[in-house]
């Protein structure tokens, strides 16, 4: 205990004004502390915004290396892609083919009822009803009502679906006549592209309209 009260009495009395000529040990503790004080300030003050600073260039480096990595096999892909590319030009090429134009419809509306005559159905109705035009294509039903024997029908039905244009029948509907023939209900939806006047026409009704001018 006697070692303890010597050792706080060298603490006594001490002031600032004299550290060099504190003793041994008050001076060692002064130190250590201002060590220390030092070591916590450069902590928060500098080595702290380093270690973020540090931690965000090892997530940028990461990010750096994924985007490398998906870089990468894009461009071990890049044939395989271009491929597939063409082969999607070539796909849409094929279907713009299968579009008539605005000329060629009366020809397609005669093909189409070339292909019920064909197979000895009797029309009772064919009626083009009103053109609905899209942003890139118009669409035109076409009403129709056949009468004939069953194989006749579904000939008639695989005839329309090979025409070299596109032509879809929807909202089938077959019935019964009182002879024992059969009916079709349906409406035919053929498609052509539109000409210059008209996609211009559509690109002027869908752009946005201008303000008032200031």
């Amino acid at each position: 205990m006697a070692s303890s009260r010597d050792l706080l009495s060298e603490f006594r009395g001490l002031t600032l004004d004299n550290v060099g000529a504190w003793p041994m040990v008050p001076r060692v503790a002064l130190w250590l502390f201002v060590i220390a004080a030092c070591a916590v300030g450069g902590w928060f003050g500098l080595w702290s915004g380093q270690k973020e600073q540090l931690e965000q260039l090892q997530a940028e480096e990461v990010r750096l290396k994924e985007e490398y990595r998906s870089k990468l096999q894009q461009a071990i892909n890049l044939d395989e892609l271009r491929k597939q590319r063409e082969q999607v030009s070539q796909f849409v090429l094929t279907l713009e083919k299968q579009l008539p134009s605005k000329s060629e419809m009366d020809a397609l509306l005669s093909d189409i009822n070339q292909a019920g005559v064909g197979r000895g159905l009797d029309f009772e109705l064919f009626r083009p009803g009103q053109t609905n035009v899209r942003e890139y294509y118009a669409e035109l039903p076409i009403a129709v009502k056949l009468a004939g024997k069953y194989h006749d029908l579904g000939a008639f039905a695989s005839d329309i679906a090979n025409l070299p244009r596109i032509v879809t029948l929807n909202n089938l509907n077959v019935t019964t006549g009182r002879t024992g023939s059969l009916t079709l209900d349906a409406t035919a939806k053929t498609y052509r592209y539109l000409d210059p006047e008209e996609l211009a026409a559509q690109r002027k009704a869908n752009a946005p309209a201008k303000g008032p001018a200031k």
